[in-house]
């Protein structure tokens, strides 16, 4: 098996209008698998997606990542003609992915029961905000109903963040937090679906994939304990401002905390002996994050994050995104490639958040005609279908 791209050979038809679906596919592909994207006439909605790679750019950083190591085309599956080029391409794949609602499938052939008839080879994976069976199958959902019908956004801002503004509503994530949840999950299921090497139907809810982060707290219902944004947070530590930035602090083990306690130099109150014992500092919390911030607030990030990791303290910077690329754990295991964005130009591009061996996965080509309103895209079929094949002939 190759373990850089280890679904080499392995052919899958994307037909996605949100990130889920496009996250499963995107990172089957960055495993190696050949992806097709099968768009409408009017194209992908993340085309349209913002933010845009530069003011000038009509390319979507959405579209432009989630397309990476795809191929794209496109499939009018409201015309008989449209759905044969289609039916051409599943049957040549052993994956299918979809996001159509379950409403408006039908109309387009994109049942489960048509698609097990006519591809009974093929592992038909459905990704939707909540599911395609049950009393929700037909509600549609956006990430900011996602993020808050699976409990997460009820626990946020928590820590510090709670702490300085504790007069905010619940938040989401910024980004697609809870849709790429169920992007991982409709992966990992396909993948698991192709292993036991027959056609099936998976059904993924992105829903129950954001629920399943929070499981810690779904688990504290059995003692009877609701967990809340202004409750939910370490005893002590989290997220800290320093002189120049912020950084995440949790200590859990007795050699961390006495790690901590020579970081600050051994302050006085830290070396009080009721603090020796687990249960008083958890009671104490408030207190030692009071102690904590006053100190942390005179200390510049890298230093105070370098002396940490000496000697033992779980300490990383807060990032912001120009941290996060010029960082060196994040550089030292290349977790950041180089690629030409046809249409925006050169940009880092994360190439997975995995890997198989000592070396990341290669950075996969990005499509032509990213351009929200490319007309190469509208154009662009693939060469196995219809009138090409004729012409290639």
């Amino acid at each position: 098996m190759d373990t850089q791209l280890p679904l080499s050979g392995i052919r899958v038809v994307e037909h996605a209008s949100g990130v889920a679906a496009a996250y499963a596919g995107r990172l089957l592909a960055a495993m190696g698998a050949e992806v097709t994207m099968v768009e409408p006439p009017g194209l992908s909605p993340l085309r349209r997606e913002p933010p845009f790679l530069s003011p000038e750019s009509a390319v979507s950083a959405l579209f432009a990542y989630h397309s990476a190591g795809k191929r794209s085309v496109v499939c009018d599956l409201t015309t008989a003609a449209g759905r044969a080029d289609f039916d051409r391409l599943v049957g040549e794949a052993h994956i299918l992915i979809d996001d159509t609602p379950i409403g408006g499938r039908d109309a387009l052939g994109l049942s489960s029961e048509r698609i097990a008839a006519s591809h009974p080879h093929v592992v038909h994976l459905s990704v939707l905000p909540f599911g395609a069976t049950g009393p929700k199958a037909d509600w549609l959902g956006a990430e900011l109903n996602v993020i808050h019908a699976s409990g997460e956004g009820f626990l946020l801002p928590n820590g510090l963040s709670a702490d300085l503004f504790p007069d905010r509503p619940p938040l989401k994530i910024a980004g697609h937090f809870a849709e790429m949840q169920g992007g991982i999950a409709g992966a990992l299921s396909a993948l698991a679906a192709l292993w036991a090497g027959k056609g099936q139907y998976v059904d993924v809810s992105a829903q129950d994939a954001t629920v399943a982060v929070g499981a810690f707290m779904v688990q504290r219902y059995g003692d009877g304990s609701l967990e809340h944004r202004v409750s939910r947070s370490f005893r002590y530590g989290g997220v800290i401002a320093c002189l120049d930035g912020h950084v995440e602090l949790l200590t859990l083990e007795e050699r961390q905390w006495q790690g901590l306690v020579e970081l600050m130099g051994r302050p006085d109150w830290a070396l009080d002996e009721a603090l020796s014992d687990p249960a008083e500092r958890s009671a104490r919390g408030d207190f030692l994050n009071r102690q904590i911030r006053a100190w942390a607030r005179h200390q510049p990030v890298d230093e105070l994050v370098a002396r940490a990791q000496e000697l033992g303290v779980p300490m990383a910077r807060y990032g912001s995104p120009a941290h996060v690329l010029a960082g060196r754990h994040e550089n030292a295991r290349e977790l950041f490639a180089e690629a030409n964005v046809p249409g925006a130009g050169a940009c880092r591009i994360q190439t997975a958040p995995f890997r198989f061996g000592d070396k990341p996965l290669p950075m996969r080509d990005l499509p032509e005609g990213l351009e929200a309103d490319s007309p190469t895209a509208q154009h662009r079929r693939h060469p196995g279908v219809g009138q090409d094949q004729r012409e290639s002939a």
